[in-house]
């Protein structure tokens, strides 16, 4: 595997709002950053009070401040400040993977070769089906995925296609311009020609959002066929063509600084966690 050794560098600027932003969260996002669950999962443990802040059951969107202490699970943490080391990783997904942590069928996942967080989680940026392969982010910083992932963002997402069927200037037209989905009005927003063989051919083609299944969606429109579809781009982030499928690669310093510009997001100095107290 491949891995940058300045985990968690940045250089964006931060200012005196983003510091005092941190002082008081809701503990949904604090026990989920510490690992302690998902935020649906603590949303249910709440809802049964199971949790309790400084001797009283929380209510749901309660929010927590540095000094806390929670008790759940015959366990207790302290909420306590700690400088973020915000980590991006750049991840290959093969053939056969799937976006989820655990599947009941046992098939792999994209989290099965990803290197552990102490007290956190990886949190996945946006998905890719079973039988797409390419390029998925992965970040500790839940605000940042958030914030990757809304349509507001518009960021650009890049994908190889090999396309089967009779491709003419007409449908690329239509898949410019957009088509009536089941989920609504979809179009691409750049179509390259990349290739031809004898009965496929391939093109990249770039989205600013990312609905399920929306490339392939797109094509079958048309009556064409996408046989093989690779995601090669996001935002300012490009796949590189020496990092294998099931490999992951940590963004560099310069790559991180990039595609926080591109978005317009500035990562938090620090942020509050939740240490177990033994």
């Amino acid at each position: 595997m491949s891995q940058d050794k300045n985990t968690g560098e940045n250089n964006a600027q931060t200012t005196q709002q983003d510091v005092t932003e941190i002082k008081q969260e809701r503990i949904q996002k604090i026990l989920a950053r510490s690992g302690l669950g998902s935020r649906r999962q603590i949303e249910k443990a709440i809802k049964m009070a199971q949790i309790y802040i400084n001797g009283k059951v929380v209510e749901l969107g309660q929010t927590l401040e540095e000094g806390d202490i929670i008790n759940w699970k015959n366990r207790k943490w302290v909420i306590e400040p700690q400088a973020q080391d915000l980590q991006i990783l750049m991840y290959n997904k093969p053939l056969g993977e799937i976006c989820t942590r655990k599947d009941e069928k046992g098939r792999p996942t994209v989290f099965d070769n990803l290197p552990e967080l102490k007290r956190q989680r990886w949190i996945n940026v946006g998905r890719l089906d079973i039988n797409t392969t390419g390029l998925i982010l992965f970040t500790n910083d839940g605000n940042l995925a958030n914030h990757l992932m809304h349509p507001s963002t518009k960021i650009d997402r890049e994908y190889a296609c090999r396309i089967f069927g009779d491709v003419d200037q007409i449908k690329l037209d239509n898949l410019r311009r957009g088509v009536e989905l089941e989920d609504g009005k979809a179009r691409f927003n750049d179509i390259q020609q990349a290739g031809i063989g004898e009965a496929n051919q391939w093109f990249h083609v770039v989205l600013l959002e990312g609905r399920n299944r929306e490339v392939r969606r797109l094509w079958e429109s048309q009556d064409l066929k996408v046989n093989r579809l690779k995601r090669v781009r996001y935002g300012g982030v490009f796949l590189p063509k020496k990092l294998r499928p099931g490999q992951y690669q940590e963004l560099t310093r310069g790559e991180k600084n990039i595609l926080m510009q591109d978005i317009k997001y500035t990562p938090k100095v620090t942020e509050l966690v939740a240490r177990h107290l033994r």
